[in-house]
């Protein structure tokens, strides 16, 4: 099978493209990482007193999450800055994030097919109609357990996406 020249890309353009890609998927790592340890610092900080700390931290995730203690995992006495559901997703973003790279060229922007976004869904529509309509109590656990699967999927489109946002900023003439 051949090739025409107009289809040639040379290595030192892939190469570059390769290490923006890592660039691009690491900041999302690391600020992954900084997300979720800010939401596990609003309980360590309240435990030890430091509302000074806690209370911002709390309020800020109080404009994206219910926060229902009943609902959140704790630590000590005091609960996550996010419910158990809301942690699930992020903890599975990072999840996602961290082992895109064994599922996927990491310079790759094609996401997976979007079945599978809708399918991730079912799991955490399962948990919540069980419970809304008083066959099965769900749990922290299964709250936990369908937002990981979500996050993870999740992930396999967000990275690629970034990963192409980037290349497109950055090449923007």
């Amino acid at each position: 099978m051949s090739f025409s020249a107009g289809n040639y890309v040379p290595q030192t353009v892939l190469s570059a493209v390769r290490k923006q890609a890592r660039i691009v998927w690491g900041v999302s790592l690391f600020l992954l990482f900084v997300w979720i340890s800010l939401i596990l610092l609003a309980p360590f900080a309240e435990n030890r007193g430091l509302t000074s700390l806690s209370a911002p931290l709390y309020k800020f995730f109080s404009y994206i999450c219910h926060q229902m203690a009943e609902r959140s995992f704790s630590i000590g006495n005091a609960p996550f800055a996010v419910c158990a559901r809301c942690f699930g997703v992020y903890f599975g973003l990072l999840l996602g994030v961290l082992i895109y790279p064994f599922f996927n060229r990491i310079e790759e922007t094609e996401p997976p097919r979007r079945i599978w976004l809708f399918l991730s869904l079912i799991p955490m529509g399962i948990d919540w109609a069980l419970g809304v309509f008083g066959i099965w109590e769900n749990t922290h656990w299964s709250r936990l357990a369908t937002g990981v699967v979500l996050g993870v999927v999740c992930a396999l489109f967000i990275v690629p996406a970034l990963i192409e946002l980037f290349r497109l900023l950055l090449h923007k003439k």
